[in-house]
């Protein structure tokens, strides 16, 4: 019985983590041609959803790694 609370809970926990992260991640995409910091929200909504998903986390990184080439002033392509 308490292996299933435990599923169950963990399953909660994945569909409020992916409801939360993909409505800031689609907020952050509206900022693109919306008035806001689409720029520092992407990001948030990402790393949230990189908590659950692979292919979120490596999607930060490359923001990650775009964004520093952009402070160090390499903004071309590579």
């Amino acid at each position: 019985m308490k292996h299933i609370v435990l599923k169950t809970l963990n399953q909660a926990k994945r569909l409020v983590v992916t409801v939360i992260g993909f409505t800031i991640l689609a907020a952050g995409m509206a900022m693109i041609v919306l008035p806001g910091p689409a720029f520092i929200v992407i990001p948030i909504g990402l790393a949230i959803l990189a908590t659950e998903f692979i292919w979120a986390r490596k999607l930060l990184v490359a923001v990650k790694e775009r964004i520093e080439r952009l402070r160090n002033g390499g903004g071309g392509q590579k």
